[in-house]
């Protein structure tokens, strides 16, 4: 019999429906799709061997769980995707705020009705999606808000005397009855409040103000916590943390292909962008690189974290920073330069917390160190290492390009230089193409003239030639001539 045609609890009971806690009901589902080697949480990457299991065993247990990492870690995304292990549809008692079980009501409202109307007590059906109940944790939240109340206004219009348990405003935890309820950021709670929470943890019911009353409330809880909130902000008090079953750490992605990966699945770029512009696959190496340094950074607060929206956000910014000179050079195509790379700079700004030795260098500076440091990482991995050549009695195979700087030769490329205008430039240098083909043998024709703009960038970040960036252009020039016209400036002062 179809959902849509089981409309009392008369019908609920000839169909054989059993009542089950939620967490029973997500552990028979999980046993199902394991069993059935159905996917679970497809949409977390990089998880699949240390976070899932450890999430699926919790949920196998039946525990209550807490996700504890630093912050862009997926803990809000990972207890959103848990409602998969829902039924698909639940049955409530139609009109009850705490979400009734027809077989095992619990609310004033729901047991009166169906003691009057029996097996005709009409019923509803919720999908998973409407069982999920999220709360960010702030120092305002109050008892009243999470647990519930005392509705004066309810009495009054009702008629009701205040030991009537109908003059009781439910809070969200009550009204997330038979549902998920997820908590972020538990340490912003304030301690009397995270006491407030013992009961329904422990014995699994609540109680307001001065009433008898004892709700054995059904609920699956998942908080989440960043480390570093112990000491900034707040604590889990230790009974509260005693009473959660499961805690599960997570982390950042173990390497760039993940992390990639990531980026990709969460970004959010317009069709117009992706349709048009062509980023290539360095870039986004260079962009995992940057958030990687960054995590090892000795200017980076560790303990805050580099959120993977760092990512996320630089890739649309650079989408954006080619569209924007596409768009000026009234052109209909574009390839990213890494020269657009300094369109991801307010990305970073905003998502990296700097010890004391980052303040006194300024965000800005960390920055552009951050994707130096990835530059010079991703041009050792790919071309020969000059600082390894200074060693070795081997030929230098960047020895044309420098020396064509070397012979007063300097070029400036322009950020919103036109393609043509680019290629042009990049293959007057000499030996820049060469060089390339040389180390990349099956290099796509597409992203050639881009390795040779990252050749000199890799080349200029281990100091072999100078590279100045402007506001409007950066300028390449011969090592030498830099640093003694900058000789000439400080004896001209």
């Amino acid at each position: 019999m179809k959902i849509k045609n089981i409309t009392t609890l008369g019908d609920l009971k000839k169909n054989g429906y059993k009542s089950r806690s939620i967490k029973e009901e997500m552990r028979e589902n999980l046993i199902r799709k394991l069993k059935s080697g159905e996917k679970l949480f497809e949409e977390i990457q990089g998880y699949e061997d240390t976070v899932i299991p450890q999430l699926q065993t919790a949920v196998l247990s039946k525990h209550n769980i807490i996700l504890l990492g630093l912050r862009g870690q997926a803990k809000t995304k990972i207890a959103r995707l848990m409602t998969q292990l829902l039924d698909e549809y639940m049955p409530i008692v139609s009109g009850s705020e705490l979400n009734d079980d027809p077989l095992n009501p619990l609310s004033r409202y729901a047991i009166n009705i169906i003691e009057d109307e029996g097996d005709t007590t009409p019923i509803t059906w919720i999908h998973r999606n409407d069982r999920y109940t999220e709360k960010l944790a702030t120092p305002d939240v109050s008892v009243a808000d999470l647990i519930g109340d005392i509705d004066p206004i309810k009495a009054a219009a009702q008629k009701l005397n205040y030991s009537d348990e109908r003059v009781i405003h439910y809070g969200l935890v009550a009204r997330s009855n038979r549902n998920i309820f997820v908590i972020n950021e538990l340490p912003d709670l304030q301690p009397r409040i995270q006491v407030a929470l013992f009961n329904i943890l422990q014995e699994g019911d609540i109680q307001i103000r001065g009433f008898k009353l004892r709700l054995p409330l059904d609920i699956q809880f998942v908080f989440t916590a960043n480390p570093e909130d112990y000491t900034n902000r707040g604590s889990i008090i230790t009974p509260l943390k005693d009473r959660i079953g499961s805690q599960i750490l997570t982390h950042y992605p173990k390497n760039i292909e993940i992390a990639g990966a990531i980026t990709l699945q969460e970004s959010k770029i317009e069709k117009s962008q992706s349709e048009n512009i062509f980023i290539a696959p360095l870039l986004h190496q260079l962009i995992e690189q940057t958030a990687m340094e960054a995590r090892q950074s000795e200017l980076v607060d560790q303990k805050s974290g580099v959120s993977a929206r760092l990512t996320i956000s630089a890739l649309e910014n650079l989408y954006s920073t080619c569209e924007q000179r596409m768009l000026l050079n009234h052109e209909n195509k574009s390839n990213g330069r890494i020269s657009d790379l300094q369109g991801i700079i307010p990305s970073i700004t905003g998502r990296v917390e700097l010890v004391y030795e980052g303040e006194a260098e300024g965000i800005q500076s960390v920055a552009l160190t951050l994707m130096d440091k990835a530059i010079r990482k991703v041009f050792a991995e790919t071309f020969t290492d000059p600082e390894k050549l200074k060693k070795s009695k081997n030929t230098n195979p960047y020895s044309e390009i420098i020396n064509w700087f070397e012979q007063g030769n300097t070029l400036s490329l322009l950020h919103l230089d036109t393609t043509a205008q680019y290629i042009k430039k990049l293959d007057e240098v000499h030996g820049l193409k060469k060089t390339v083909k040389q180390f990349l043998k099956n290099i796509n024709e597409n992203e050639v003239h881009l390795w040779m703009e990252f050749l000199l960038y890799g080349l200029a970040a281990f100091s072999q030639i100078s590279k100045t960036a402007l506001e409007r252009n950066t300028e390449f020039k011969d090592l030498m001539r830099t640093v003694f016209n900058f000789k000439s400036m400080d004896d001209e002062v």
